[in-house]
Formats: C-alpha cells, structure tokens, sequence
C-alpha cells in the first residue's frame, strides 16, 4: 500500500524538487494539464516587461538587429533542436503546428511526386487529418490515406513502395502511447518513404534523437511541455539532406533569399530559413525563449527518469484505491512505452473532471469517455499526485455526475 508519506519521501529525495520554484502555481493548485498548457516561468513577465518598455517602446524597429528579433526564428530553433537532437541550422521556430505540418506534407509530396499514399492514424490529433486532407486538395484525385485503424495493429503493414509520406505523433495524444521513432522511420526508408514526425505531446519531456534516427521532417508546439505561453509559436525541423530540394509551398517573405530586396519574384533562401513564411510574433517568440532559458538548467534525461516514475506512481494509486475501480487505463502498462501522460476511460469522465478542477486539481478531457492527465515533472511533487487520486476518488465517491452543473459542457474541454 503506498501511503502520503510514501510520496513526502520521494519529494525529499527529488534533485528537481528545487525547480517548481521557477514556475508561478498557485498555492494549493495541483497542475496535471502541462500536455495542453504550460506553467508561466517566474521570470517570464518581468522579462516581457522588458520586451515591451525597452524593446518595442524604446528600441522601436531598430529592436529586430539590435534586440536579436529577426534572427530568433533560428536562434530559438537551435535551441529546441537540442533537446531533442537535432544538430544546428535544421529547425526554426515559426507559425503554427498546423501550418507547420502542412508545409512538410507538400514538401515531402514533392520529394516523392511519383508516389500517392499518405499513411497516418485515425487516432491522429485531428489537426494532422485535416492537414493531410487540404494537402491532398492540392492535387485532387491523385492522392489516397492509408490509415493505421487499431492502436495495436502494426503500422509495417501500411507501408509500402507506394506510400510516398507518413506523418505519425511520437506519442498519442488521448493514451499517451509511444512510437519506436526509429524502427518506423528504418521502416519508411527502407520503402522509400519520407516521415514526418508530430513531436507536440513529447518535446519537454522526452529525449529524442532526430538526427541519430535519420528523421526527414518533425513539426510541434511550444506552449505544452515547453511551457512557451497560450498560443505560442510552433517549430519545424527538415533535415540537412533535404534543406537545398525542399520546396516550401508557402512562399512568404520570410523564407526568400533576400527579404529586404523586395523582389518581385520568389527565390527561396538557402538551408532551414525557406521554411520560414512571415513575421514572427515577437512577444510570443520571447515566451519561448524564456522557458528555454530554464531548460538549460535542467536535463532532459533527469526530466524522463522522473517522468515515468511519476505516470507510474499515479496509476499505481488509483489501482490501489477502492473507489476508483471503475476506470479503465487505455495508457500503456510499460513507462517505457508511454509518454508523460496518463489516461483513463470512465462513463462519466467529464463531470468527475469538472468537479476535480472545482477542488484544486487541473486535468482535462477528451471525448468520449477519456480523462487525462498530464506530468510535467519540472513542477510536479510526488505528494501532489497522491493528493490528486484522493481528490479523484472523493469526486467519484460523491458521484458528482448527478449534478447538472457538472455535466454541463464548458466550450473548452
């Protein structure tokens, strides 16, 4: 039986207890939704407030040399890039994921214009159906999906000579599962497929080895795991080989040669600065910027340790706790099959969520039946996660779905 001292013990010894200090939480707060939304940095509004008094009030355009805004884009791509092992001058940070995914998807088509299969899954996040949807638009008719139907089924069956992309998430957005990023990319090679990786629920928490792997292309957020603020900028990473054949299909000012010649005609820059498009967002990019100032201090391999023994902790809790027996975990049983997040299926998922966020503990849900829960062990303690099973338990106890207010839907679920 593992007790709330149990838990005290492990914080005590945690070397990355002392790091929940760089993040602004609420006392009290129990944060388990760091897969959707990261916390702020301590530091983050006073370096802001920086941006904008001095910066852009003081500095006005001559902040894009002199405050480094023009080259963070790259700068800041870097940066990411070392987290999950991409060498230098292959990513940028710009745009949106979606955005993102759709220009490697018409990047990757090109590359391999005399083939005509998309491979995916139907548990894709819905973004990167949709994308693969507009980018088939494009050339209509010419293009199928194969899609892998069953988390279990393997995706070596789909792939063949005439797929010419597959776009996957390194880790499934609603159970937290993993892909073997190498074995699949090995698998696409070996057909003659490109692969374009979907990083947005692992970058932050887990290590990855792009270049080692050979990865073509990989697309993802900052504003999850990387805790770069509501809506922040996305990132894209093509591979050096690729860089000089790629075309961009978004041919904004941004990713031309000379952006300041203002030519008429579009001539793409040379390496990853094609795949930019237009202005970055300055104040969102510092947002970024601010959060990767504390990655710096921390280690990515310490950060997953901490990870699996956190996902593990939690579903030993609520296996162990009577009242929560009706969940069902849908999260892989091995830590090293799953992510940083952990969910369960319950019919009344929704209201028993609602009623936890009601009492201090913030996790989210997914449609139907899903409730999830994400670990973010930068500023997650032990104790909190037991604290958060009891507070779950005590909800279902009292099945809150009983009462209307809680089975109201909220526009953001």
């Amino acid at each position: 039986m593992i007790t709330r001292n149990d838990c005290l013990e492990l914080d005590q010894v945690d070397p990355m207890a002392a790091t929940r200090d760089q993040f602004c939480l609420d006392a009290g707060l129990i944060y388990l939704d760091g897969n959707s939304l990261g916390a702020q940095p301590k530091d983050a509004a006073e370096k802001l407030e920086t941006t904008i008094t001095k910066e852009w009030r003081s500095g006005l355009i001559r902040s894009w040399g002199a405050a480094g805004w023009y080259t963070m884009p790259g700068d800041l791509g870097d940066r990411i890039g070392n987290l999950i092992g991409a060498g230098p001058g292959q990513m940028v940070v710009c745009d949106t994921t979606s955005i993102n995914i759709y220009k490697a998807l018409r990047a990757a088509m090109h590359m391999r214009n005399d083939r005509h299969v998309i491979v995916s899954e139907t548990a894709s996040f819905p973004t990167d159906l949709y994308m693969i949807e507009g980018a088939m638009k494009a050339k209509p008719g010419t293009y199928s999906t194969r899609l892998l139907a069953n988390a279990d089924d393997d995706i070596a069956d789909l792939i063949d000579e005439d797929v010419a992309v597959i776009l996957l998430s390194n880790v499934d957005y609603k159970t937290g599962k993993l892909h073997d990023m190498e074995r699949v990319t090995k698998l696409a090679h070996n057909a003659g497929a490109l692969i374009i990786w979907d990083l947005c629920h692992s970058a932050g928490v887990l290590p990855m080895d792009l270049d080692g792997i050979n990865a073509d292309f990989a697309v993802g957020c900052t504003y999850k795991y990387l805790n770069g603020g509501p809506g922040s900028p996305a990132y894209i990473y093509v591979a050096n080989r690729h860089q000089e054949v790629a075309t961009q299909p978004l041919s904004g000012w941004m990713g031309h040669a000379s952006p300041f010649a203002f030519d008429p005609a579009y001539t793409p820059a040379t390496g990853i600065n094609r795949f930019l498009c237009g202005t970055q967002p300055v104040l969102s990019m510092k947002g970024v910027e601010i959060s990767l100032d504390l990655f710096d201090t921390m280690d990515i391999q310490s950060i997953r340790a901490k990870s699996q023994k956190m996902t593990q902790l939690f579903i030993d809790l609520v296996a162990q706790h009577p009242s929560c027996k009706a969940l069902k975990l849908v999260s892989p049983t091995d830590p090293l099959k799953r992510g940083s997040h952990v969910s369960f299926e319950f019919e009344n998922g929704y209201p028993v969520i609602k009623a936890m966020i009601e009492k201090g503990v913030i996790g989210d849900f997914r449609a139907p039946s899903i409730m999830r829960f994400g670990f973010a062990p930068y500023y997650l303690g032990f104790a909190d996660i037991f604290d958060a099973v009891e507070i779950m338990a005590d909800c279902i106890d009292k099945r809150v779905w009983a009462k209307p207010r809680y089975r109201e839907l909220d526009v953001i679920t």
